[in-house]
């Protein structure tokens, strides 16, 4: 894996490439597809966040606004009340490197002034690409993901990739985003139609190592999992620590989760088998 430094607000950053990355999922909405209602008050969710972190996870990413397909919509006033408390006292505590998810820039402004690191933008800057002004004048770390939604795809899956991330790339360049903080996510499960459109987008992950920039793979308990596994959204976490590690090996650098153990696990043995690939090839 190659070396490089992800360079994050606050004066932070995180060097990826050696290790895989675990980045727990902390969703405080009502209706996320697996664990909505869960964590919708703030003491729950500073609990949740720290289980997370004592599991292993480096990055908590925070979102109050459920992405799930058919989701009823937010108001931006809707997920700042939501997220930025739980942002600020995680802040505070000096525990966690914090991502927000979301498309908004008002709210990704609002939450690395509340002190997260990392904007995680599941548009891709296209719904609101101010978002990476946000990101350019705070020196966040931007995760761009590629989705699939309101909008006619190519039919090569890898071909789509490109097409989107490229658009959203220049999108960035031309805020004044620097290289250094970006972050690509192919987005599991965004209008990839089928088992089969995810599964052909995991097999050539390694193709998007193209693109110059680190990988978060964001598959955790995804339909497609379920679909080969036959398991309810709940019961997808080993489905999901298979999936990690095939990204893993791959080129995957971050991983985006709900159950971080597993992860945490599964992505130690992976590292270990690279570790000693590395060192056989350097003899």
């Amino acid at each position: 894996m190659t070396a490089r430094r992800w360079r994050l607000a606050h004066g932070r950053h995180l060097d990826l490439g050696g290790k895989a990355v675990v980045v727990g999922i902390l969703n405080i909405t009502p209706d996320s597809f697996s664990d909505g209602g869960l964590f919708d008050a703030p003491e729950k969710a500073l609990a949740q966040a720290r289980r997370m972190l004592a599991e292993g996870a480096l990055v908590v990413d925070i979102g109050g606004e459920s992405t799930r397909p058919g989701a009823s919509a937010t108001t931006a006033g809707e997920e700042q009340a939501r997220i930025l408390p739980v942002i600020e006292a995680l802040a505070n505590s000096g525990e966690a490197l914090i991502s927000v998810d979301t498309y908004r820039a008002e709210t990704a402004r609002l939450a690395v002034a509340a002190g997260a690191h990392i904007v995680n933008d599941v548009w891709g800057l296209q719904r609101e690409p101010d978002i990476a002004r946000v990101a350019a004048e705070t020196g966040a770390g931007l995760i761009i993901m590629h989705t699939g939604r309101d909008r006619q795809k190519l039919p090569d899956v890898i071909s789509d990739q490109f097409a989107f991330l490229e658009k959203s790339l220049d999108i960035a360049r031309r805020c004044g985003v620097a290289d250094d903080q970006i972050v690509l996510d192919p987005g599991f499960g965004f209008a990839k139609e089928t088992a089969e459109e995810n599964l052909d987008l995991m097999a050539r992950f390694s193709e998007l190592g193209a693109l110059g920039f680190p990988l978060m793979a964001g598959t955790s308990r995804k339909r497609f999992i379920g679909t080969v596994t036959g398991r309810d959204a709940a019961d997808r976490a080993a489905g999901t620590a298979a999936t990690s590690v095939i990204l893993r090996l791959n080129g995957a650098d971050l991983f985006r989760v709900h159950d971080v153990a597993i992860n945490v696990d599964a992505l130690a043995v992976a590292d270990a088998m690279l570790a000693r690939q590395t060192g056989r090839s350097e003899h």
